[in-house]
């Protein structure tokens, strides 16, 4: 039987690769089950709406072709860009945080209790108390990132890897957002490089899982269009709604794989420069007291 994965240790670059997909191995039926119960239900509403939205859109563009009358929707550019549509990016956007937080909460559950597996309730307690400031943290990456690659470039690259690591800092050292943008500063210094490389290939990987899993689809979709171009539309109809959704509800989980590589990148950088892990270690060395009388969380 492999060993479980221990997090807090430094890792190379291999390794942190290796590990995240041991971890998602051994843990795989309580990330997929988080995954769903607490983002499932927004995934899905923004899927549809952001769906249906394309949908309208493709609709009135054969309305075009085939000289029938367009809705006024279609004709102003509203059809795309409506108020659904970016109500279920908004859903979207949320979603993809809580799954993010879920993710992050089990592994510092699963550190603290020992590389035993958490309970839905208790990473849903840490959801709870951390949502507002992964939330702060979402909006500070929409808006500083594009921001930053739109003055230049380079330092777009440059604080993406920083900003990404600042979530996992509130989770595991409960710290504050200014605590935690701060503190990645100070772990990252040195070792971005690292840091930036693992998470470009495990985003990398991500997008062809996720290409694996549209793939048949978009074959089907494909097909049908350059076969009956005439009627592809009218008689694919909410079917391919229906469709578009399901996989993207398949290919939403891929997101679990880049968060499990940056929570591992936070221990590497944490165990680097602290050796927190090594220390507690010693400082437990002869303490033989009953693990399970430690007073209860509070959140």
């Amino acid at each position: 039987m492999q060993p479980k994965v221990e997090l807090a240790k430094t890792r190379d670059f291999g390794e942190i690769i290796n590990d995240t997909f041991t971890f998602i191995k051994q843990n795989f039926k309580e990330l997929i089950k988080n995954a769903y119960l607490f983002c499932g239900v927004l995934f899905l509403a923004g899927a549809l709406l952001t769906s249906l939205q394309q949908y309208k859109m493709m609709k009135a563009f054969e309305d075009v072709q085939q000289q029938t009358t367009p809705t006024y929707d279609s004709v102003n550019g509203t059809t795309m860009f409506g108020v659904n549509y970016f109500i279920g990016l908004f859903l979207i956007m949320l979603a993809g945080t809580l799954l993010t937080l879920s993710v992050i909460s089990y592994m510092a559950l699963y550190k603290q209790k020992g590389s035993i597996k958490p309970t839905s309730a208790e990473v849903w307690a840490y959801i709870k108390y951390y949502v507002g400031r992964s939330l702060l943290n979402t909006l500070v990456m929409i808006i500083l990132l594009p921001l930053a690659f739109v003055l230049c470039i380079v330092p777009g690259f440059y604080l993406a890897p920083i900003i990404a690591l600042i979530l996992p800092i509130i989770v595991f050292e409960n710290g504050s957002f200014s605590y935690a943008f701060n503190r990645s500063f100070q772990l990252i210094k040195n070792n971005w490089w690292l840091t930036a490389g693992a998470m470009f290939v495990s985003w990398i990987i991500a997008y062809f899982i996720m290409a694996a899993i549209s793939l048949p689809a978009s074959i089907i979709g494909m097909s049908t269009i350059l076969f009956r171009p005439t009627t592809a539309l009218h008689n694919m109809g909410l079917a391919a709604v229906i469709v578009t959704v399901l996989v993207q509800m398949v290919a939403m989980l891929v997101y679990i794989v880049p968060t499990v590589t940056l929570s591992l990148c936070y221990f590497n950088l944490a165990e680097t420069k602290e050796g927190t892990s090594l220390l507690e270690r010693i400082n437990n060395l002869g303490n033989n007291a009953d693990q399970q009388n430690l007073p209860a969380e509070e959140y």
